[in-house]
């Protein structure tokens, strides 16, 4: 066990890989990663047309890594172009995305998770964030009391992108919770839904190097409290045509390394595995 210096407990850390069934090479690296016990959960993007084909791989990682529904309005089927993120901001706060049409969005997404999986989601959070903007994380809460009721014990846990410790400083970080973080994390502990406490994972996807990303997981391991999770997205090599797809295979390479091993052992760290929700209370 990483004992903490300062404390001499050990910090529990939530680690998350966003868009499981994106591409193979997602899904290989989040399998490959859950096995050697440095995931907590992934995210899974239930609008792949290979969603089906990926789920499949999952019950075998089961109870140790959770999974959740990583909602989707901007990207296209599996890699290519959807909605940009930008233009589905605007439309958002000018209150142009449709109710009704948010509303089915969410029940065709839970509907494609639970048909694959037998399995109501252990959490949800979105593609980008979008599941925190105005008009979205309204249909979400309708969908989730309609759907699960409103005992606590009965809810997915939510991703807050409230910023851990310190991370607020960050200027990307401050954006993400600047549109939509800090109003849905209030709006979850007002409704008794479980959440995370703290959000950090947050940089520019511009580390060179795995030594650059190992950079960035000491300042995000120094600010994760209890109960704070933080997110990723690794691939075992470059994804073509996406965006962050040559970042994704240095997450990947750091992640799996001893370095990462090393950075969690001098924080005093381990990487949380099982159920979650117990992290994630409402309060």
């Amino acid at each position: 066990m990483n004992i903490s210096p300062a404390t001499g407990l050990a910090k529990t850390v939530v680690l998350c890989a966003d868009d499981y069934a994106l591409h193979p090479l997602v899904d290989e690296a989040v399998e490959h990663l859950a096995l050697q016990g440095r995931l907590s959960a992934t995210s899974c993007m239930v609008t792949s047309p290979r969603w089906k084909q990926a789920a499949s791989r999952l019950p075998a990682l089961r109870p140790r890594l959770s999974l959740g529904l990583h909602f989707n309005l901007t990207e296209g089927h599996g890699i290519g172009p959807g909605a940009g993120i930008g233009a589905v901001i605007v439309r958002a706060y000018a209150g142009r995305l449709g109710q009704a049409a948010l509303r089915d969005a969410w029940r065709r997404q839970l509907d494609a998770f639970e048909d694959a999986l037998g399995m109501a989601p252990d959490f949800i959070d979105g593609h980008q964030h979008v599941h925190q903007l105005p008009g979205v994380r309204a249909a979400l809460m309708q969908e989730l009391e309609r759907r699960y009721g409103t005992q606590a014990q009965a809810l997915p846990w939510v991703r807050s992108t409230a910023p851990a410790g310190q991370l607020w400083r960050d200027p990307k970080a401050v954006i993400i919770a600047l549109l939509g973080g800090w109003t849905i994390t209030r709006r979850l502990r007002r409704q008794g839904v479980p959440h995370n406490h703290g959000f950090g994972g947050v940089y520019g996807f511009d580390a060179p190097s795995p030594e650059g990303y190992g950079r960035h997981m000491a300042q995000w391991l120094a600010q994760l409290g209890p109960g704070s999770l933080m997110m990723c997205h690794p691939a075992v090599a470059p994804v073509e045509g996406d965006a962050i797809g040559a970042q994704r295979a240095v997450e990947y390479a750091y992640l799996r390394s001893s370095a990462f091993a090393l950075a969690l052992a001098q924080s005093g760290a381990l990487v949380a595995q099982g159920p979650l929700t117990p992290l994630f209370a409402a309060g």
